[in-house]
């Protein structure tokens, strides 16, 4: 689980990444599952996107990737969604310590 300023901290870097993942008119399919387990494996920080015609909203694309490959929400806004998982082999991510 993150904290509020981890997610302050992955926000600000996800505004220099490209959208790499997007839902279209198919919705959910275990294609874009597989890419965002790939993705966040090699990047551990992901931002995807809701098509217009697609029939799930982000905020529900989001929830049901974080389920699948068990990783954490950063935000959804608008269409888009940010998504971090840390790599457990080579994390390249040091998020801000969490006070106990």
């Amino acid at each position: 689980m993150l904290t509020s300023k981890q997610r302050a901290y992955l926000r600000g870097l996800a505004n220099t990444i490209d959208t790499i993942l997007y839902v279209g008119k198919g919705g959910m399919t275990e294609q874009i599952i597989k890419q965002a387990e790939d993705a966040l494996t090699a990047r551990e920080l992901i931002k995807g996107k809701c098509l217009e015609n697609s029939p799930i909203t982000p905020r529900e694309a989001a929830d049901l990737i974080c389920d699948a490959v068990s990783c954490d929400g950063v935000q959804v806004i608008g269409s888009k969604f940010v998504l971090y998982r840390p790599n457990p082999d080579e994390p390249v991510i040091k998020l801000p310590k969490a006070k106990k």
